[in-house]
């Protein structure tokens, strides 16, 4: 168990935390939420002992072993697949002594040692580190690449792989989808579900936190407030608390009618779609949470571009890619003002190539692009965030694209993306990842673009920022194309969705619900030029949605064996646990240790060698029955 008594918390002369009380156990997982910069990241650090708790008390179960990702690694030219194995230190260090042993002629050791890999699942070592990587997006040829071929980003992805590998009691992780596209985010979900241990994660996407998390710890004015449930549980709670306070009362109200304003505009030309109804059903969502995000700090829209033409862009049998490589072929896509576009397609199938493309920076291979002549395009991508001028301040960025405006006008703008005071004189060099994004959201919607391409414009934002980066959406009156692993995003601002695919852009006849379910059939599908993914996202007829409906409760049907006997292996992890703790707490009593409770010292000892034992292979059959279930259900 993890235990947090009293526990207060400074980083130099700030109060970070105080008074933070929180018991964590084995099978819980908790979301932790909150403002950036309100501490999360640093109770993390205070659970690793990277940093001291300024009062209160930290127990952590000394068997525990905790895993989280390194956010620095040295870069070597050991192959990917052993990098990722290495997170598995305790096999690492036994396979270090067999060799020791074996150099030795240590009949005995070697024979122990082996008994003890046997037991932690050693042999199979190499293709549960496979199965991480290919479930992070990384290929089969990608296994044996040194660390060092890797973009930053995937040798991020590399270290989630290697905490994954730990067989840890304790999980904490930060953000581990930034740097995720949406496929490995589906299966970054469907593992965390069934991981057995702790875990503590801070995440910034609600759809993820709400198929992981059983908990929500939320910090707030330097408190941890606990609430029971996934996050829109959470948000539930929070807004009925804030609701009663009158203070805030208007303001709510404000909030609710200008939701209520783009439900109502919309509902009038939403029937012809499901991911049109969809939608519908999230602003509705969105209005019912507004109060629970009165006290946020972001606060902006987008003014009504200047031009708006009757069509932005005309892409006719277009391919693109790269030299001689063809990623893309016969595009054909017009667009209208209004359209909400969302993009979805397996890592790699080109989905930024596309909008690389519409943005002008590829041209086409073959093929013609129309564009109007009034087209403004705002252009979104993680590179212009590295773009930026290290020494310039935001208001001197903004100053160079508008030089008319005063520094008033300026200022109060800035403010709306929490700039505020002498923030907005700072050189943004030293910027964290989310305050360069909010800069780059700042300088595109001051330039009034009638097209917004948005490739992966959440990653770094806090919750609060992409709330109001999705309420200002509502109210753009110009078209967006969207790639986002954000689904609650894509599923509240568009109306229509594309599936990038063996080189082609075609409609998705589902909505982003759908996705995962997509997704689970294309990857047993060959991948070639010669796969279609038309027969996939056809539009389900009744009789399809009927068969469907059957399949799925001879699923469950199927699936309450196993259920049942994963609810008998839980409780019988929780009596492990307890008499385990039972044992820690009489061997915490020094007179144990006197010679004349030698033998119930023995005693204990070897009940707890036995109990490791039995909870080890316990947790082993619980995870294989979760990944039956999880098989069961793709």
């Amino acid at each position: 168990m993890l235990k947090l008594s009293e526990i207060a918390l400074r980083r130099g002369p700030w109060l970070l935390l105080e008074q933070v009380n929180l018991q964590l156990s084995r099978g819980e997982k908790l979301g932790l939420t909150g403002a950036n910069g309100s501490g999360k990241s640093s109770l993390l650090a205070l659970i690793l002992g990277q940093l001291e708790a300024d009062a209160g008390v930290l127990s952590i179960a000394p068997d525990w072993v905790i895993a989280h990702v390194a956010q620095e690694t040295e870069i070597s030219d050991r192959p990917a697949i052993e990098h990722v194995i290495d997170g598995d230190a305790e096999l690492r260090h036994l396979q270090r002594q067999l060799r020791r042993a074996e150099e030795e002629q240590d009949g005995m050791a070697i024979g122990h040692l082996h008994a003890r890999l046997e037991e932690i699942g050693a042999w199979e070592a190499e293709s549960r580190a496979a199965r991480l990587l290919v479930g992070l997006s990384f290929t089969q040829q990608d296994l044996q690449r040194p660390m060092r071929d890797f973009s930053g980003g995937w040798q991020m992805r590399l270290n989630l792989a290697r905490a994954l590998m730990c067989r840890s009691d304790l999980l904490l992780l930060d953000e581990p989808t930034n740097h995720l596209d949406l496929d490995a985010v589906i299966w970054l979900e469907q593992w965390l579900r069934n991981y057995p241990g702790a875990l503590m994660m801070i995440s910034h996407d609600r759809d993820f936190l709400d198929a992981v998390v059983n908990r929500i710890a939320h910090v707030e004015h330097q408190r941890l407030n606990l609430y029971s449930g996934n996050y829109s549980d959470f948000e539930r709670m929070r807004a009925e608390r804030l609701a009663q306070q009158q203070a805030n009362y208007e303001k709510q109200q404000k909030t609710i009618a200008h939701m209520q304003q783009f439900i109502d505009r919309f509902k009038a030309k939403a029937t012809k779609a499901r991911q049109a109804q969809s939608r519908v059903k999230a602003l509705e969502r969105m209005a019912l949470i507004a109060p629970a995000h009165v006290d946020s700090p972001f606060h902006f829209e987008f003014a009504e571009p200047e031009r708006l033409p009757n069509m932005l862009m005309r892409i006719d049998r277009a391919s693109a890619g790269y030299g001689e490589t063809r990623v893309l072929q016969a595009i054909d896509l017009t667009l209208l003002p209004g359209e909400r576009i969302g993009l979805l397609g397996l890592n790699g199938a080109g989905k930024s190539t596309l909008i690389k493309l519409i943005a002008g920076e590829i041209e086409p291979m073959e093929g013609k692009i129309e564009r109007a002549r009034d087209l403004r395009i705002g252009y979104f991508a993680q590179h212009q965030l590295e773009q930026l001028d290290r020494e310039a301040s935001p208001l001197l960025h903004l100053q160079r694209i508008d030089e008319r405006a005063s520094e008033k006008e300026l200022r109060n703008y800035l403010g709306g993306f929490n700039f505020q005071g002498d923030r907005v004189l700072e050189p943004v060099g030293p910027f964290s990842g989310g305050e360069k994004a909010r800069l780059v959201l700042a300088l595109l919607i001051w330039q009034k673009p009638n097209l917004l391409l948005l490739d992966e414009p959440t990653n770094h934002l806090d919750l609060e920022m992409r709330l109001a980066l999705n309420q200002a959406l509502q109210g753009f009156a110009g078209s967006v194309i969207l790639v986002s692993h954000d689904r609650h995003l894509l599923r509240s601002v568009c109306d229509d969705l594309l599936l990038v695919d063996s080189g082609r852009v075609q409609p998705f006849g589902m909505d982003i619900d759908d996705y995962p379910r997509w997704l689970a059939e294309r990857r047993n599908l060959p991948i070639g030029p010669a796969t279609s993914g038309s027969a996939a996202v056809a539009a389900e007829s009744r009789e399809g949605k009927k068969q469907r409906k059957q399949q799925e409760a001879e699923r469950r049907r199927q699936q309450q064996p196993l259920l049942k006997r994963q609810k008998r292996l839980e409780r019988e992890m929780e009596k492990i646990g307890q008499r385990r703790q039972a044992i820690e707490a009489r061997m915490a009593d020094s007179e144990l240790y006197d010679e004349s409770h030698k033998d119930e010292l023995q005693d204990l000892l070897y009940e707890q060698a036995e109990l490791r034992k039995q909870l080890e292979t316990v947790e082993s059959e619980w995870f294989e029955i979760g990944e039956q279930i999880e098989a069961s259900s793709a």
